[in-house]
């Protein structure tokens, strides 16, 4: 979907993991059966305007600013209250936010993959970094539990051994960026030029930070509401959001700092 001649692979691709998304959530907020495919199928819908209308472009910039201001308020208050207070959140209030928050994901990921190939994949890899040096680190050197509530296997060790996998990452794709024929700049390139190496660098710690946060968050709804996984639609991996918790995120944060910037 990525690499493909196809203009209309990959937002395909992504309106069916939207929709699945939307399905997962209904699930997770309690909504019964029809419900939750109801949820899944007007965030379907949505999605299909938003990736046929075209309508990702710099005018999103503010919307990517204010979802990125309601995900570092929002987890924020969240995470300290714990799981069991998840459920004590209004219906009303939980439910069409986080389709708001999915439905944003989409757009930065389309204006992401608009902006270029290297673009995207490098802010993808960013949360493969963080969260692979995490889980090597965490294992040889964790012992003070993150968030032992929300996700008991996290440590701060862990954090810290992601953030050092992530700096290395984003120093070595801006040096490959200068020496190599790319597609765009990637998002390491972009932060660097606008903010210069130190501002640039607090920026990557920025999306280090809300990419462990997207993590913790699905990991509080999920104790919230009972469950282990998002579905089971992806067999040995859990749900779609399972797979895109921390991108979900890390994109619209990445998307605002590199709109600004550009």
């Amino acid at each position: 979907a990525l690499f493909g001649p196809w203009p209309w692979a990959f937002p395909s691709f992504m309106v069916v993991a939207m929709t699945a998304g939307g399905w997962e959530w209904g699930r997770l907020n309690g909504l019964g059966r029809w419900s939750s495919l109801a949820s899944g199928a007007f965030l379907g819908l949505m999605s299909v305007g938003l990736a046929c209308t075209g309508a990702v472009a710099s005018g999103w910039s503010l919307v990517f600013s204010v979802a990125a201001a309601v995900w570092v308020i929002g987890s924020a208050a969240g995470l300290r209250q714990g799981p069991s207070a998840w459920p004590r959140w209004p219906l009303a209030l939980r439910w069409p936010v986080g389709l708001v928050l999915l439905l944003v994901c989409l757009a930065a990921f389309l204006e992401a993959h608009r902006v270029g190939l290297n673009f995207l994949m490098s802010i993808m890899a960013l949360v493969w970094a963080a969260d692979i040096g995490a889980y090597f680190g965490g294992r040889r050197f964790g012992k003070r539990k993150l968030a032992l509530a929300i996700s008991p296997g996290k440590s701060w060790e862990g954090v810290w051994s992601g953030m050092v996998a992530v700096m290395v990452l984003s120093l070595a794709w801006w040096q490959a960026d200068q020496r190599l024929a790319m597609d765009s700049p990637s998002v390491f390139s972009v932060l660097f030029e606008r903010w210069g190496l130190p501002g640039g660098l607090l920026g990557v710690l920025l999306l280090n930070v809300m990419s462990v946060v997207g993590d913790l968050v699905e990991s509080l709804v999920k104790r919230g509401a009972g469950f282990k996984d998002s579905s089971q639609l992806l067999p040995g991996h859990g749900g779609v959001l399972d797979r895109i918790d921390a991108l979900v995120p890390v994109l619209p944060v990445a998307m605002a700092l590199c709109l600004q910037a550009r």
